[in-house]
């Protein structure tokens, strides 16, 4: 009886032991864990601060732009895609992007011209290196190709000042959801509100030149998408030359388009 009692005794503690070391694995599996999240979280920050070149890469697929990696382009969004048949890059700076634009504030898309040949890209990577924080959500091509520089639910300061008493004429008093980076002091004008309110859309343009009907298509299929975008009408269309009275952009050879997007939304 006691040696059966003995043996009893004995199984019972090596069962007491085989618990005891499975109880000390899932600790250890637990620990690895916390382990991985630690490091998920350390990759995360490095690639939220300024691109090195080691890190270049990392930071430009960021699935936020972060305030402190204006140098780092990204080509997140939470913007719906674009239409299969729309040629849009998006590439964004934050420090492009001055202040949040909710559905509620669209009132308006001002239409410009750059002014100058080139590219789109060459015409991002010029506002971005020029420290003036200036630029528009949209730049149109010649070819119909598209970048797109800032989200449609940020403001971008692509109108700048407007002419005195035209804040209140286009209903676009509030300036208080932007930052205003990058604003110049003016002694002439006193009226910054369009941007709070607007998507700015430049074209590749310079002078008289005339307008490709590749580019003035593609355009009428970048009106379509942002007034999709905001429930059907992204509000009037106007040109920059509308907002400051005076401005250069656009110019006398788009006139007669301007008129057919302000009456029907596409330039034939």
């Amino acid at each position: 009886m006691d040696a059966r009692r003995l043996i009893a005794a004995a199984a019972f503690a090596c069962l007491l032991f085989a618990v005891g070391c499975v109880g000390e694995v899932d600790s250890g599996s637990g620990s690895g864990s916390s382990s991985s999240a630690r490091s998920i979280s350390v990759s995360m920050s490095v690639a939220d601060r300024p691109a090195s070149s080691e890190a270049s890469s990392s930071a430009s697929s960021s699935t936020s732009v972060s305030s402190e990696a204006s140098s780092a382009p990204s080509s997140s969004s939470a913007e719906p895609a674009p239409p299969a048949d729309l040629d849009i890059t998006q590439r964004y700076y934050a420090d492009l992007q001055h202040g949040e634009k909710p559905a509620q504030y669209q009132k308006y898309i001002v239409l410009h011209d750059t002014e100058g040949g080139g590219t789109a890209d060459g015409v991002l990577e010029y506002w971005e290196g020029n420290g003036n924080k200036i630029a528009s959500h949209f730049i149109v091509n010649k070819d119909g190709s598209i970048l797109q520089c800032v989200p449609l639910d940020k403001i971008a300061h692509h109108a700048g000042w407007g002419s005195n008493g035209h804040n209140v004429q286009f209903g676009v008093e509030d300036e208080s959801r932007d930052d205003l980076l990058g604003r110049k002091p003016s002694s002439s004008y006193t009226d910054y509100g369009m941007n709070s309110f607007s998507v700015g859309i430049e074209m590749v343009h310079q002078g008289s030149d005339s307008y490709p009907e590749a580019q003035l298509q593609a355009l009428d299929k970048l009106i379509a998408y942002i007034d999709a975008y905001y429930g059907g009408n992204a509000g009037t269309i106007i040109d920059h030359k509308m907002w400051r009275l005076g401005n250069s952009d656009t110019s006398s050879a788009f006139a007669a388009y301007l008129a057919n997007y302000r009456d029907h939304r596409t330039h034939d």
